[in-house]
């Protein structure tokens, strides 16, 4: 493998400017959620213009010293006029306080969202903020013949997160977006090992929870020229970098084809120990079903992985868990599932529980608790039901899922809360 990567030389992306990131092969765990099966990369950028030079990022504290050694090797401290932050997490913000020492008559431009993220970063220090500029689409810096210009693109996947676009070369400087967990000497996607597992990956447990925030970005990328993408972890997008755009479109597009779009769709998980969640679960789907306008669909989890649910969750408008409590918890496939929802964003979601018990019954509170804690709407106390459940309490689950159905399409007055009556 080439070892221009792995010297402490900047690497030219086009002239004047150079990747001065580090890497980091041997992590295995990212943010304790992510797999790294052959480790990251912190990317960092320097762009230089006739009247100034300015660094996109920096590194992970502990690789700060080759981040600076490659800063070095093509730019002084004292040419540096401008810090762009296009992400605060510590992976691309850790050598920043150094920078800041060492390159004092710069000023850094964020996001508006990020100025509180910058005060708390430099608190640890007890370095005084720097002189910073809050930025947002369409502003612009002007390094002499090149110009930076922001894209304010929150939420991918921190509230802080912008793009910077070198207006000029047509480079794209994205911070997490397109970016993946994928450490590679060699650098340029065209030379790189294959990291189409990575990429996908990397987008489905960072971006997919906001999906409609990629989208609004992809809406401000598309229209530019873009010629190169450099994220800010795994390789640099040299070729064909939109066809990297149009992956991203594709994954953040509703995937499932729903032939009624005027319908709603309710979709109920269970599991069951003796049957009688099941039947539960069969008389909720009946009376939703009941009610026009809604679409029912039944899983049993006990003949599936959670994983492979999460598309259906994803565009489904509610969702009704049903467990039997075992050992005063619900059972695992149920959590399994609740899990796999910090994947997608679920709020605003209508959620509902029901299970059969046998002696306390703790399962149904504990899954509206996790429901809420999602953000999701539980507007209806969930159903409990003492081991076999008899005609009338069947009853009363065809009339959860009526009220579920009829929530879904605004039939149902919200409730009103007499407060007096919580005193």
């Amino acid at each position: 493998m080439p070892a221009a990567g792995l010297t402490k030389t900047a690497v030219e992306l086009a002239p004047g400017v150079h990747w001065v990131g580090a890497l980091d092969p041997h992590l295995r765990n990212f943010d304790i959620i992510l797999k790294t099966a052959n480790g990251t990369s912190y990317n960092a950028y320097v762009v230089r213009g006739e009247q100034g030079v300015a660094v996109i990022d920096t590194v992970k504290e502990e690789f700060a010293d080759t981040f600076f050694a490659r800063l070095e090797s093509v730019a002084r401290y004292d040419e540096i006029t401008v810090i762009v932050l296009n992400h605060l997490e510590p992976d691309h913000s850790g050598a920043l306080p150094e920078l800041l020492r060492r390159a004092p008559q710069a000023r850094v431009y964020l996001s508006s969202r990020a100025q509180m993220m910058l005060k708390a970063l430099l608190k640890p220090t007890g370095e005084k903020a720097p002189e910073y500029i809050p930025v947002t689409t369409d502003d612009e810096v002007d390094l002499g013949g090149r110009t930076l210009r922001f894209l304010h693109t929150p939420y991918l996947h921190w509230p802080d997160t912008q793009c910077t676009y070198l207006v000029e070369d047509g480079l794209l400087f994205t911070g997490d977006i397109f970016g993946c967990h994928f450490c590679d000497a060699r650098l340029f996607n065209d030379t790189v090992g294959d990291f189409r597992f990575s990429f996908e990956y990397y987008y489905a447990h960072i971006m997919r929870p906001f999906r409609e925030y990629v989208l609004d970005a992809i809406a401000l990328i598309e229209p530019l020229a873009i010629n190169l993408i450099a994220p800010a972890h795994g390789p640099i997008l040299r070729h064909a970098p939109r066809d990297y755009v149009h992956r991203y479109r594709e994954l953040a597009t509703p995937r499932l084809f729903n032939e009624a779009r005027s319908e709603k769709t309710l979709v109920i998980f269970y599991i069951s120990a003796y049957g009688n969640t099941r039947r539960m679960a069969e008389a909720l789907a009946a009376g939703a079903e009941a009610i026009g306008g809604v679409r029912v669909s039944l899983y049993d989890l006990e003949g599936g992985e959670s994983g492979i649910f999460t598309d259906l969750i994803e565009e489904a408008d509610g969702l009704a868990f049903g467990s039997p409590t075992i050992n005063a918890d619900a059972v695992k496939p149920i959590w399994d599932v609740l899990s796999s929802l910090t994947t997608v964003n679920v709020k605003g979601k209508l959620g509902a529980a029901f299970g059969s018990y046998g002696w306390s019954g703790e399962a149904v509170r504990l899954i509206e608790d996790r429901l809420r804690g999602l953000k999701m709407r539980v507007p209806l106390e969930g159903l409990r039901i003492k081991l076999v459940p008899d005609a009338g309490e069947l009853e009363e689950c065809r009339s959860l899922g009526e009220q579920l159905a009829r929530h879904l399409t605004g039939q149902m007055k919200n409730r009103e809360i007499d407060l007096a009556a919580l005193a």
